[in-house]
């Protein structure tokens, strides 16, 4: 399973956005590959559909409900024209199309916010969205932030873990029209190790995770869902770019351990 975080202009098909961060070229990523159901697992982890001011559908992400009333995402979720986000919590969202209304009515709706510094051209500096539920939607148990700078004491090795999760793709291949065979639109876990962290290429903002058929990754459809720290429910980042279009290699997550992101989201409280 992979979980990438990929924005797609026409709506949950094709990636629009590629960038060069420090000589590589980049792009918003999307699903878990290579990984597992996640059944129960982590129902706070949620499917968004972006919606424009006139409740058209624009991309789907994935996201984690840290409170009631708050669903952390990607910068790249919540930015404009999204207006307002519809989210599903249930499992398999594919199954029960069109009863559960997917892509227009999910079991919660919210307003969008995305990072004050956030900068379209370089979404990966700033990747951080929220979406403040229009009413409540109370669960046992939410996701949690990490302290501050909390990631700084990981160390790179393969027995740095991570637990992705999220409702994107299940496999990418160059032909778009292959993808439907792989976009179940249902909640996936996997488990990478940590690659890179404070290097040239992440800063300090970001960490690069490992995306393969060992440990599965992220893809498209998974942009803005989170990477927990271990095994535990401590959101590192959400998912935020990857570094080729088959959901290989490398996946980047955007770090929420840093003042800014931390005071950010404490502004909704």
């Amino acid at each position: 399973m992979h979980v990438r975080t990929r924005r797609s202009r026409t709506f949950l098909l094709t990636v629009t956005a590629v960038v060069a961060l420090g000589g590589a070229m980049v792009a918003p990523a999307a699903a878990i590959t290579d990984g597992t159901l996640d059944g129960n697992g982590h129902p706070y982890v949620g499917l968004m559909v972006a919606q424009d001011a006139d409740g058209n559908p624009l991309w789907r992400c994935s996201g984690t409900l840290i409170s009631e009333t708050l669903f952390v995402t990607a910068g790249h979720c919540t930015e404009a024209p999204a207006a307002h986000a519809e989210i599903w919590f249930d499992a398999d969202v594919q199954s029960g199309i069109p009863a559960n209304g997917y892509p227009f009515t999910g079991d919660v709706g919210g307003t969008t916010y995305t990072h004050p510094q956030y900068d379209p051209d370089a979404f990966f500096l700033f990747d951080l969205g929220m979406v403040v539920l229009d009413e409540p939607f109370p669960m046992a148990s939410y996701g949690a932030l990490p302290d501050l700078n909390q990631l700084d004491a990981l160390k790179t090795n393969s027995k740095t873990l991570f637990t992705s999760v999220g409702y994107g793709l299940q496999k990418a291949f160059p032909d778009a029209a292959s993808w439907k065979d792989v976009a179940q639109r249902v909640r996936m876990v996997s488990h990478p190790h940590l690659i890179q962290i404070n290097t040239g290429f992440t800063g300090d903002g970001s960490i690069v995770l490992s995306n393969n058929t060992r440990t599965g990754g992220t893809c498209f459809g998974d942009s803005g869902g989170p990477n927990f720290i271990g095994n535990s429910n401590v959101l590192a980042g959400v998912t935020s770019f990857g570094q080729n279009w088959a959901c290989g290699g490398t996946g980047g997550v955007y770090r929420v351990d840093r003042a800014d992101d931390l005071d950010w989201i404490a502004t909704f409280d």
